[in-house]
């Protein structure tokens, strides 16, 4: 499947990526609320370990960079503001 460029919003939370896989290990993932996850990931870093990224955890935000398979990379992004308490 060839990359291809996106824009998604959606929360970001941690989670386990790629069960039983060499690549097997708990990061963030971006959840767009149509029920796809993805393993999110920032142009350039180091995939396994991104301080920019882990502090996008819990915060919902919207990307553009490159799908590829089950991985988001995200060369830009902006956090949502929180939702007003009413």
């Amino acid at each position: 499947m060839d990359p291809e460029r996106a824009t998604i919003s959606g929360k970001v939370l941690v989670q386990r990526i790629a069960p039983g896989s060499k690549s097997d290990r708990v990061g963030a993932v971006l959840t767009d609320g149509t029920g796809r996850t993805y393993a999110l990931r920032r142009a350039g870093a180091n995939p396994f370990s991104d301080a920019a990224i882990d502090g996008l955890v819990g915060k919902t935000i919207t990307g553009t960079g490159i799908v590829s398979g089950g991985s988001f990379i995200m060369d830009s992004w902006s956090v949502e503001p929180p939702p007003s308490k009413g």
